[in-house]
């Protein structure tokens, strides 16, 4: 008898191992496809740079914040910018197909200049003088310092939860034990276990992208939907870990922030989970004339704010840079 409930709960083990292993095979082969087209890749002479360009109407160049690549900087163009412009939107260093530099590993900036420059290049790649620029997240720095490195190449700065310098109250992730476990498989690249805490433990996912769970059981299911799915767009980690490593591992820059001369706007929120508003404060401080938005809820995704977000972004849009 004993043998034979042994040789069942085997058998039973073994059952759901092979649909797990179904499940995540057809999960990342899906992530996988849905990045391996839509993209080009810019011969530039510091190294190559994938990027996307979509679509026509103002120039947007999409900076994308850690975790990302070129597929994140246009949804998240496409939600808190609005339609119509054309979208430029590379994967930075170590996302995706986009190598990372010398530059970006030696420097003491995490490679943040080098990073402007690469942008700066791209642009001149492509034949484009004066873009607007949004930068979200870690994705910030190096919009705000293609803005001081290459102020002729931004016609409007949009800084969305910047992850900037702000001594007092520093950026940084949630410090949880579930938070800090998807940091790590993160980092590591685990494509399976980022998938398996995705399965098991949403609220885990929820939190490592900033947003509280309480937040999203009240904004509804539609904004749970919507943040899950950003979630799982991380995947495939593995081909982002060499960006999320360079990321975490680049002090937040000490930017000469007062010498950006173009039109800026910040926005943020009093409960991400990353603390950006400190340093979106110090920024809007530092920055001649900038304006800053500060949401009471939303947490790092905006969540419940990408209307209002779209709507403030195109009437400053409107005022100065028609």
């Amino acid at each position: 008898m004993g043998l034979t409930l042994a040789l069942l709960a085997t058998l039973v083990s073994l059952a759901v191992a092979v649909v797990v292993a179904r499940r995540f095979k057809a999960a990342r082969e899906r992530a996988i496809a849905r990045v391996a087209s839509g993209s080009e890749i810019a011969p530039l002479a510091g190294g190559a740079v994938e990027y996307a360009d979509r679509g026509v109407g103002p120039v947007l160049l999409t900076i994308h914040g850690a975790g990302g690549g070129f597929d994140h900087g246009l949804f998240f163009a496409d939600e808190l910018m609005g339609g119509g412009f054309r979208l430029i939107s590379p994967s930075r260093f170590g996302y995706l197909r986009t190598g990372t530099p010398a530059a970006a590993v030696d420097e003491p900036d995490g490679g943040v200049a080098a990073q402007a420059d690469a942008h700066a290049a791209l642009l001149d790649h492509l034949g484009l003088d004066k873009v607007i620029v949004m930068g979200l997240s870690a994705g910030a720095r190096s919009a705000a310092a293609l803005a001081v490195r290459h102020p002729e190449k931004v016609r409007a700065l949009v800084l969305l939860v910047p992850a900037l310098d702000a001594p007092h109250s520093p950026v940084a992730t949630d410090p949880t034990g579930g938070s800090r476990l998807a940091f790590a498989i993160v980092k590591a690249g685990g494509d399976f276990f980022w998938w398996l805490i995705g399965a098991l433990g949403p609220n885990m996912v929820i939190r490592f992208v900033g947003v509280r769970p309480a937040l999203l059981d009240q904004a509804g299911a539609q904004e749970r939907e919507r943040v899950l799915k950003i979630a799982a767009a991380i995947a495939p980690v593995s081909e982002r870990a060499a960006g999320i490593r360079l990321d975490s591992a680049c002090p937040h820059p000490v930017l000469p922030l007062e010498r950006i001369t173009a039109p800026t706007l910040i926005v943020s929120a009093r409960d991400d989970l990353f603390n950006t508003l400190p340093a979106a404060e110090v920024a809007a401080a530092r920055i001649p004339g900038a304006r800053l938005i500060a949401y009471d809820t939303g947490g790092h995704l905006l969540v419940g704010r990408a209307a209002q977000t779209r709507a403030a972004v195109r009437a400053f849009l409107d005022e100065v840079a028609p």
